[in-house]
């Protein structure tokens, strides 16, 4: 097949090699304004087969749209758009097109092996969840302002793998954060270190941590405790943890989220392309947006914020 990709910044640039290399792609079309690529050859993305899109968030909303009108299978990376109604919009112009959003911490190992292992009841009945997201250092001063805030940039994923391993749904939030940083985070309306208490349909507990300076490394975890045994995911040789005790993991930390979810990045644009359904929907987008739109009110009114409540 013929694959069209749109941008050619850091994940477009992994794409493009991933893509590259497929077997089922005959043909690759990319386009940046100012970027190029070894892979593929210049030109429109929408004369393909099926397109990617890993352009600026701003973009994505609109190419979307486009594509969905031509009737493209197409793969966005996350988020669908810059708020919630622009999404509703995107979803309600998707009509019969297939659209992947790019989640892919559901194509990381650990996790689908926690989400089997919790759903093959081999830990018992779920009482408590914890979820961590840890960046090495902070992005671009610039891009914070266009991020969306720390629970819908970051937090995000850990919403929407909240969802997918334990096939619940998140009812209320009460979210908190910090600025012990660089100014330009306060100076956007954002934090840099952030925690957060969620309660699942079911009653289950998940705590919720993050942070934009975590020096020792690239740090992603899930914590999964049943009444018959606890699963981590993210506590492997590269893990950036010392404990007190002594022990160490022997291998170098992750420096990023790149080298750290690599394998799942091939595997999720494998799925992309093989898949005749979507894999991670607009709808499942949604749902995790909505959950950081509580989590982002409820640090800034200093209350428990019901999932429900952004929903209408």
């Amino acid at each position: 097949m013929r694959v069209g990709l749109l941008g050619l910044g850091r994940i477009g640039a992994f794409h493009a090699a991933t893509l590259a290399a497929h077997p089922l792609v005959d043909e690759l079309i990319v386009s940046d304004p100012v970027r190029s690529s070894p892979y593929g050859r210049p030109g429109d993305p929408f004369e393909a087969d099926a397109l990617v899109i890993a352009t600026p968030t701003a973009t994505h909303a609109e190419l979307l749209v486009k594509a969905c009108r031509l009737g493209i299978p197409v793969f966005c990376e996350k988020p669908v758009a810059m708020g919630v109604q622009e999404t509703v919009e995107v979803l309600k112009a998707r009509r019969d097109n297939r659209v992947q959003i790019g989640f892919q911490r559901r194509f990381d190992p650990g996790y689908v092996a926690a989400a089997m292992a919790l759903r093959g009841g081999e830990l018992g009945d779920l009482h408590r969840v914890h979820l961590l997201t840890a960046d090495p250092a902070p992005p671009p001063a610039e891009y914070i302002p266009l991020s969306g805030g720390i629970y819908r940039d970051c937090h995000i994923h850990d919403f929407d793998i909240l969802r997918w391993v334990t096939g619940r749904e998140v009812v209320t939030v009460y979210a908190t954060g910090a600025n012990r940083g660089a100014a330009f985070f306060a100076e956007a309306g954002d934090v840099d270190t952030s925690a957060a208490l969620l309660t699942m349909d079911d009653g289950t507990l998940v705590t919720m941590q993050g942070s934009r300076y975590n020096g020792a490394g690239y740090d992603v975890r899930m914590e999964l405790a049943g009444t018959l045994r606890t699963q981590v995911v993210g506590l492997d040789p590269r893990a950036p943890l010392t404990s007190a005790e002594g022990l160490q993991p022997p291998g170098d930390p992750w420096p990023d989220f790149v080298s750290r979810f690599h394998d799942a990045y091939v595997a999720e644009m494998d799925g992309f392309l093989r898949s005749t359904t979507s894999l991670c929907s607009i709808e499942d987008a949604l749902a995790a947006l909505y959950i950081a739109e509580a989590a982002d009110l409820s640090r800034r009114e200093g209350r428990p914020v019901a999932v429900a409540e952004v929903r209408r």
